[in-house]
C-alpha cells in the first residue's frame, strides 16, 4: 500500500489503450521503440506552443501514421496546411520512412491533465504566485464536469530556500479504482531558481463493463456557454432566509421594521417604530435587544427614543393612539405629583 504507479499505465488494457499500436518481431523491435521516443521527441520540442496532450504511432509495413492530439491544430496546421507538410517531411527524414500526419482538436483543453500541467507550469514560468495558478485550474475543470481534480507543485515555490510540495485538490481521486477513467500528467517549470515539477490528476468518472471510455467528459453536464450559477443561488436563498418576515412588512419609512427592514429582531418589526425605537434596536440582530446608537433613555439598551433629561410621557410610536409605557423617572414624577396632590387636599379640609 502507498506505493505510487503511473495512473495510465495502471490502467492499460482495462479502460485504457496503447499510445503505439503495432507489432514487430523480437530483432526490430529495440529500433522501432527508439524510433517512436524520437518522433515524439521532435514532436513536443518543435510544437510544444501547439498544446499537444498525447501523441499515437501505428505502424503497417514501413508506413508510420502519427496522429496528434492537440488544443490548438492551427498552430500545427498553418496556412493551407503547408505546417504539416513541414512536419511530414522532417519526420520522414528522421525515420527513414513513409510518415502519415494527421491532427484531431480537443475540445475542453482544461480537463485534460497533461494540458493542465502545462498550463500550470508556464504560468509560473511568467511568475505568476503558484497557488493562484493551482486554484485557476482546479476550478475551470470543476465547472466543466469533472468528478475530481489534484494538482501538486514541487521545488524551490516562490524562490524559497528548501523545497517544498503543495497541493491543491477538489472532488475526489479514487486512484485504486481500475475502472475510474483518471488522466495523469506532468510537467516542469523552468525557473531562475530551479525546476518547478507539476503533476495533475483529474478524475472523469467510471468506465462501465461493455461500454466504451470516452475521452472527454460529456458536456451534457453543464451546457456550453453558460456558467455554472448554483452557488450564487445557494448563496442568495441563504440571504433570504436570514432574514425575517417581519423586516420585509414592517411600516414606518425609513426605520420601517427591525432595524429599517434589514436585521431580524423581535421588537419594532410589527410596530414600525423610529430608528432609534426599543427592543428593535439599529444594529443588525438576530435575537432582539440590539443597541440603538443615540444613548436613549439612559442605557446602553435604548430605553426608550426621547433626549435624556426630558420628561412627561413618551411619544406614540406605533399608531394606535395609547401613549408608550413609561420610565422608572416618569413613574417618581408622577408619584410625586399624585403625592403633593394630596396633601393639599387633606390640608384643605
Amino acid at each position: 500500500m502507498g506505493q505510487k504507479i503511473h495512473p495510465i499505465g495502471y490502467r492499460i488494457g482495462v479502460i485504457r489503450d496503447w499510445e503505439s499500436k503495432w507489432y514487430l518481431p523480437d530483432r526490430t523491435f529495440a529500433d522501432a521503440l527508439y524510433e517512436d521516443y524520437k518522433i515524439r521527441r521532435y514532436v513536443k520540442k518543435h510544437l510544444y506552443a501547439a498544446a499537444i496532450s498525447r501523441i499515437e504511432i501505428e505502424r503497417a509495413g514501413n508506413r508510420v501514421k502519427v496522429t496528434l492530439h492537440t488544443a490548438k491544430p492551427g498552430i500545427i496546421i498553418g496556412r493551407g496546411g503547408k505546417g504539416v507538410d513541414e512536419l511530414k517531411a522532417a519526420l520522414e527524414k528522421l525515420t527513414g520512412k513513409q510518415v502519415h500526419v494527421s491532427v484531431q482538436e480537443i475540445r475542453h483543453p482544461d480537463l485534460d491533465a497533461q494540458l493542465v500541467a502545462e498550463s500550470v507550469a508556464q504560468q509560473i514560468e511568467k511568475r505568476i504566485a503558484y497557488k493562484r495558478a493551482m486554484r485557476q485550474a482546479v476550478v475551470r475543470a470543476m465547472k466543466l464536469g469533472a468528478r475530481g481534480i489534484r494538482v501538486v507543485c514541487s521545488g524551490r515555490l516562490a524562490g524559497a530556500e528548501m523545497a517544498r510540495r503543495e497541493q491543491d485538490r477538489q472532488g475526489k481521486i479514487p486512484l485504486q479504482t481500475l475502472r475510474a477513467d483518471i488522466d495523469y500528467g506532468f510537467a516542469e517549470a523552468a525557473t531562475t531558481y530551479g525546476n518547478i515539477g507539476v503533476k495533475v490528476w483529474i478524475y472523469k468518472g467510471d468506465v462501465l463493463p461493455g461500454q466504451p471510455r470516452q475521452s472527454e467528459v460529456e458536456a451534457a453536464r453543464v451546457p456550453a456557454g453558460r456558467p455554472d450559477r448554483s452557488g450564487e443561488r445557494t448563496d442568495r436563498a441563504l440571504e433570504r432566509g436570514g432574514r425575517s418576515r417581519g423586516s420585509r412588512s414592517g411600516r414606518g419609512g425609513r426605520g420601517g421594521g427591525a432595524s429599517g427592514g434589514r436585521s431580524s429582531g423581535f421588537g419594532g418589526a410589527e410596530q414600525g417604530g423610529p430608528r432609534t425605537g426599543g427592543m428593535g434596536g439599529s444594529r443588525p440582530s438576530g435575537g432582539g435587544g440590539g443597541q440603538s446608537r443615540p444613548n436613549a433613555g439612559g442605557g446602553p439598551s435604548g430605553g426608550g427614543g426621547r433626549p435624556t433629561g426630558q420628561r412627561g410621557p413618551r411619544p406614540d410610536v406605533s399608531g394606535s393612539g395609547r401613549e408608550a409605557p413609561q420610565g422608572p423617572q416618569d413613574q417618581r414624577a408622577q408619584k410625586g405629583e399624585s403625592g403633593s396632590k394630596q396633601d393639599r387636599e387633606t390640608s384643605a379640609e
